[in-house]
């Protein structure tokens, strides 16, 4: 039994097309699944764009042999961040 393909968050593939109709058919085609709701870990232009950097690995799949691009969502880090502060622990002993 073939067992179906289940995207995982933040993640996709291309697949070469096998056939063109015309000149300006897509050499790849395929899907990405982006989990919208971690906006935390995104970038965001002035214009209101959000921003992903993805990354791809090229692979065969197991059942057809076709090559294809398998994608992953690479969430935004902003390497100017501070460090998130560490809670101080709460004193509770106050001299009165």
């Amino acid at each position: 039994m073939k067992e179906e393909f289940k995207p995982l968050p933040d993640s996709g593939q291309l697949f070469a097309t096998q056939s063109k109709n015309k000149s300006s058919s897509p050499d790849y085609f395929g899907e990405f699944v982006i989990d919208l709701s971690n906006k935390a870990a995104t970038k965001t232009t002035e214009e209101g764009l959000t921003v992903f950097r993805i990354s791809g690995w090229k692979r065969v799949g197991k059942n057809s042999g076709a090559t294809y691009l398998s994608l992953a969502v690479n969430r935004w880090v902003d390497p100017n961040a501070a460090e998130p502060a560490q809670k101080q622990p709460i004193d509770d002993d106050v001299p009165f």
